[in-house]
């Protein structure tokens, strides 16, 4: 397994010798990547997901149907509307966990789930 460069050329790094920015000694622009891929598949990862959707769930506790009941009511949100309610960091939780679910829901329907996010 190695890491290969392609576009107007292409080719092969070497193998624990060169790394992959070798080409920024010769000047050019260096471009950061935009988005990072994800591959989820069902064998591989379908255990993990909903590991990890029970502990979002069980580390918010009694506060997850607090949120839910925030967002059925509001479609929008503000610091000060939330903070009788939750906090920041559960509210980051929540939208994990949404984002977890959606994983879940694409691997069980399609036996995998592949998404670019942007960042």
């Amino acid at each position: 397994m190695g890491r290969y460069y392609s576009g107007d050329i292409n080719g092969k790094f070497w193998f624990a010798l060169q790394s992959s920015d070798a080409a920024s000694r010769f000047g050019g622009y260096e471009h950061s990547p935009s988005v990072i891929e994800y591959s989820f598949y069902e064998d591989e990862h379908l255990k993990g997901i909903e590991d990890e959707i029970k502990e979002i769930e069980d580390n918010l506790g009694e506060k997850l149907s607090v949120i839910e009941k925030f967002f059925e009511d509001n479609n929008s949100y503000n610091d000060e509307m939330i903070k009788p309610f939750f906090t920041t960091e559960q509210l980051r939780d929540y939208a994990d966990l949404l984002l977890g679910r959606e994983i879940r829901d694409c691997v069980k329907e399609h036996g995998q789930c592949n998404f670019d996010a942007e960042l």
